[in-house]
């Protein structure tokens, strides 16, 4: 009887993960093309729009004290301990270690170094653009707002634009950029974009940043994703550096690294290696030896040869006359 396996979800889920190709031959690097520039400096365009506005105090900034006074968490206090909890998917140490676990077993299963050095880049590039930006503007948050109405800027704060809305689309962006099929990549930017704007929207509940703040914030991680193909090159030489790194250390230790393999264009014909005195020994005492035949196949009842002669086992007595044969009259005596 054929029996099949009811897989699970997870199981099938984990089944297509293993047929996942191993050293793959075409990666999909994206590059700088005239699409992604125009996007790249049309993004630019809003971010520098935002500055401008909350500098010279617009409408903006009056829309930041609105929502301030309007005082979210107090009008829906039964989420805030949801929304506690939501606002970790944009703290830069919990996210990066929960990417970087993924993007590294993708690492390992791949051979390649790719996945963990541009989540590396990306994040180097985030910290650089976004804290300049923090202390060169230096706004104070709601809590600390000094004059109602005013912009807060050039205070010495650090909130705008929005750690939280910019590190939640470069640590989730990162995986739609690293998909390898264009329907993946847009599914995850999809989940991506959404769970940042929550993350963005979920800091204006807390009373943490004003709107602007969560607005420039989702765009400047979007730069860093954008502007991240012209760092491929760079990611491209360190990985080369880092795995001619490890064969010097390996070919130091006296391992040597696996050589790949080539087919064979001509036979090569093995040499008998000479026997050394003991397996010389070995086989004329093996040849020694009495030989034991297995048992031969299974056979049926009625096919084996018996092993006594046919008929009965017991054996014949000698005064008994067998039937069907004249009985020889025993001769009289006389007295």
């Amino acid at each position: 009887m054929r029996t099949e396996l009811n897989l699970t979800r997870l199981d099938r889920v984990f089944a297509r993960l293993d047929r996942e190709p191993e050293r793959p031959a075409n990666i999909d690097v994206p590059k700088m093309s005239r699409h992604r520039v125009a996007l790249l400096a049309g993004t630019l365009a809003f971010y520098l729009a935002i500055v401008w506005l909350v500098v010279i105090t617009s409408w903006l900034v009056r829309l930041d004290w609105q929502v301030m006074f309007f005082r979210p968490y107090q009008q829906w206090a039964g989420i805030h301990w949801f929304v506690d909890y939501y606002v970790v998917l944009g703290q830069r140490g919990p996210t990066a270690v929960m990417v970087a676990a993924w993007l590294g077993w993708r690492s390992w299963r791949q051979h390649t170094l790719r996945p963990l050095l541009a989540l590396g880049a990306s994040l180097l590039l985030l910290n650089i653009t976004v804290g300049a930006a923090k202390i060169g503007m230096g706004r104070l948050g709601p809590h600390y707002a000094t004059a109602i109405g005013s912009n807060e800027m050039g205070l010495g704060g650090d909130i705008f634009p929005s750690g939280h809305t910019a590190n939640a689309v470069v640590t989730w962006g990162i995986l739609a950029y690293l998909a390898s099929t264009p329907r993946a990549r847009r599914w995850l930017s999809a989940v991506s974009a959404v769970t940042s704007l929550g993350v963005g929207m979920a800091t204006v509940y807390l009373g943490t940043h004003w709107l602007s703040d969560v607005l420039l914030g989702w765009v400047a991680g979007l730069l860093v994703l954008l502007a991240l193909p012209w760092f491929e090159p760079l990611i491209a030489r360190a990985e080369d550096g880092i795995f001619d790194l490890r064969d010097r250390w390996r070919a130091r230790g006296g391992m040597t690294a696996p050589a790949p393999l080539s087919p064979v264009e001509t036979p090569v014909r093995l040499k008998p290696r000479p026997a050394s005195q003991n397996e010389t020994a070995a086989r004329a005492a093996a040849a020694r030896a009495p030989a034991y035949l297995a048992p031969g196949p299974h056979t049926a009842r009625s096919e084996r040869t018996p092993v006594t002669p046919v008929g009965s086992r017991r054996p014949a007595p000698t005064d008994r006359v067998v039937r069907g044969t004249a009985s020889t009259a025993r001769p009289l005596t006389g007295g």
